[in-house]
């Protein structure tokens, strides 16, 4: 039976992907900052485990725990929409070691046993939001595009050894709870003079035509996951499909 990691599974993407593998009779170990029972069904193929991907002690504790696995999905990830004056480099730094090196930090640790095992599958989720240059997204688009850059070439360095690394970019997803928490988490203080762009901005917000569901981005990595002659950029979602057709 094959077993997956999913970070980032409290909500949204995560959570979804951890049904979707679950429903296919994967082993499946669901991370989350603050572990809930009760988000998925109770099964005998789960494992809820507590993971911090900012924290190196907590990768450590994860992947003596999970033992083998043969795909990682570094989905976990914080949100920032603001311009850039109106971004603190705490701030700044705090989205980048969650979504970019929190993801780098997870690969590494996972790597060695995919190399020695000599199979594997990575599936980085980032975004659609780095096709095209948007309002108020800068450190956001940064930290994703990041991460873009960094599968593509790690994919080059593991192939010799049978291990796949894939990107999933979901679009727009409001059905998702990522904005909420963003602004929770990370402040919404958008400098005045920025109030006609943030305004145009929330405006599009309100109607976004074509969006991405959950189940988008868990069926884009169950393919990444399964399918070896899957692209290495997957879109999940209409509106992202129709980004990335657009180029």
């Amino acid at each position: 039976m094959n077993t997956i990691l999913i970070t980032g599974c409290s909500s949204g993407f995560g959570l979804e992907t951890a049904r979707y593998f679950l429903d296919r009779d994967w082993t499946v170990i669901a991370t989350m900052r603050t572990p809930n029972p009760d988000l998925l069904p109770p099964s005998d193929y789960l494992r809820i485990l507590p993971l911090d991907v900012t924290d190196t002690a907590s990768i450590a504790r994860v992947v003596e725990a999970a033992g083998p696995i043969d795909v990682l999905v570094n989905n976990a990830g914080v949100g920032l929409l603001n311009a850039v004056e109106g971004i603190s480099l705490d701030q700044a730094r705090e989205v980048f070691e969650t979504n970019t090196l929190g993801t780098i930090a997870m690969t590494r640790a996972f790597l060695p046993q995919f190399r020695e095992r000599r199979a594997g599958v990575i599936v980085n989720v980032t975004s659609t939001v780095t096709l095209r240059p948007l309002h108020l997204l800068s450190v956001y688009t940064a930290s994703k595009a990041a991460v873009n850059a960094f599968t593509e070439s790690m994919a080059l360095e593991l192939e010799p050894f049978g291990v796949r690394a894939r990107l999933v970019l979901p679009g727009l997803a409001p059905a998702t709870a990522f904005g909420a928490n963003a602004r929770a988490r990370m402040g919404m203080s958008i400098p005045e003079a920025y109030a006609d762009v943030a305004a145009q901005v929330f405006a599009g917000l309100e109607n976004p035509g074509d969006v991405t569901h959950p189940t988008d981005v868990a069926e884009a990595v169950w393919r990444a996951a399964t399918d070896p002659s899957c692209p290495m950029r997957l879109p999940a979602g209409a509106d992202a499909v129709a980004w990335a057709k657009a180029g």
